[in-house]
């Protein structure tokens, strides 16, 4: 599993660093490169969504390692 945690983490940082660019420079990478709200970046935002939601689960399994 730790290889899916990896994988979610970094797909949840390219998220985060998209959220950065629209906050900053208005600009949407992922509208940019697959189309405003096409199919593919759709199913894009809903992977990343799906993996934020996963990674909520990080919390408590970071607190089991540390007791």
């Amino acid at each position: 599993m730790k290889w899916f945690d990896n994988t979610a983490l970094s797909l949840v940082i390219i998220g985060a660093v998209n959220w950065l660019l629209v906050g900053i420079f208005k600009f949407d990478l992922v509208a940019f490169l697959f189309g405003n709200l096409s199919w593919v970046s759709r199913i894009i935002y809903t992977i990343i969504g799906l993996c934020g939601l996963y990674l909520i689960s990080l919390f408590g399994r970071i607190n089991n390692f540390s007791e």
